[in-house]
């Protein structure tokens, strides 16, 4: 949590947020993420100073609580000062124990995105998802209560100007930004309409134009001039060379694409990229127009390869 200090910007975990879109898909299926296809709307986790704290706190962790579907479990939540925003303890249930910073107390808005990422943690706990080391983590869990329908509470919770700041997550508000577009683009959804902070409006609108990046990548054919210029030079190389398709390429490790040599056709290639729905990595032939269909998140991609 960010009280005052320092806010980062940009994408500088964005490798770790794609790895966390793809491990929801493999680990929920599709069938289960498409669950999820309404967000927590601002009614359901309102909070106004009027209301009761700890009675506001349980009825916003039920709502929360439903929303992931997770099955009906007392949430016990107390209040201390801490350095982090919010802790949850893991156990097998059937209640679970948060604990929320003191801050909270006065700065009720904020509570349902707390509470979110940490019944997020319940919720990964219960389906054996996590990735190894804290950081990775939280930016996992960051992840999911965004793609999921509850992150949008996360970043607008992000507030800053020349005299304060506040922002709570591992993720950056331009990467909150970029799932929540990932999750749009894939229900239609447009959760921009629910922000009360201005700079969240900002960091959806460039998270957004991130995702729309991803999918204007060659070899799909929504790839624009300079791009599919540069994919056409590195496939005649690619074809000159097979040693070096032999070994991935040699593009650049920003590159979005590699080739290697089709095991079934002598001379023939293959072209590797990521699917920009889930990032699963896709291979299909190198022979001009193709559609591709990604297995995990079943998304059907025009390209010319």
């Amino acid at each position: 949590m960010a009280n005052g200090g320092p806010v980062e910007h940009g994408y500088p975990h964005l490798e770790t947020v794609r790895a966390a879109v793809t491990a929801l898909y493999r680990r929920l299926s599709y069938d289960t993420i498409h669950q999820f296809t309404s967000s927590v709307v601002p009614a359901d986790v309102a909070f106004c100073d009027t209301d009761d704290l700890h009675l506001g706190v349980q009825r916003v962790a039920r709502e929360l609580v439903r929303h992931f579907r997770l099955p009906e479990a007392r949430m016990i939540v107390a209040f201390r000062a801490m350095e982090h925003a919010a802790n949850v303890e893991l156990t097998a249930g059937p209640e679970y124990f948060v604990e929320l910073n003191d801050r909270f107390r006065s700065h009720r808005r904020d509570i349902g995105a707390a509470l979110a990422h940490e019944i997020m943690h319940v919720y990964l706990h219960r389906v054996g998802l996590s990735f190894p080391g804290t950081r990775d983590n939280e930016i996992l869990t960051d992840t999911a209560t965004t793609y999921l329908g509850a992150g949008w509470l996360l970043l607008d919770a992000y507030r800053e100007d020349a005299a304060s700041s506040q922002k709570l997550g591992y993720l950056t508000p331009e990467e909150f930004g970029y799932v929540l577009a990932k999750r749009s683009l894939v229900f239609g959804e447009d959760p921009s309409v629910w922000f009360t902070s201005a700079q969240a409006y900002t960091a959806y609108a460039r998270g957004l134009e991130r995702a729309r990046h991803d999918e204007r990548q060659p070899p799909l054919t929504a790839a624009g001039w300079a791009g599919r210029r540069r994919y056409a030079r590195d496939r005649r190389h690619a074809q000159d060379h097979p040693s070096v398709a032999a070994r991935g390429g040699g593009y650049g490790p920003d590159s979005p694409y590699s080739f290697a040599p089709e095991s079934r056709s002598p001379g023939a290639l293959r072209v590797t990229f990521a699917c920009p729905t889930c990032h699963q990595r896709i291979r299909v032939p190198v022979r001009g127009r193709v559609r591709a269909r990604c297995a995990l998140c079943r998304t059907v991609l025009e390209c010319d390869t």
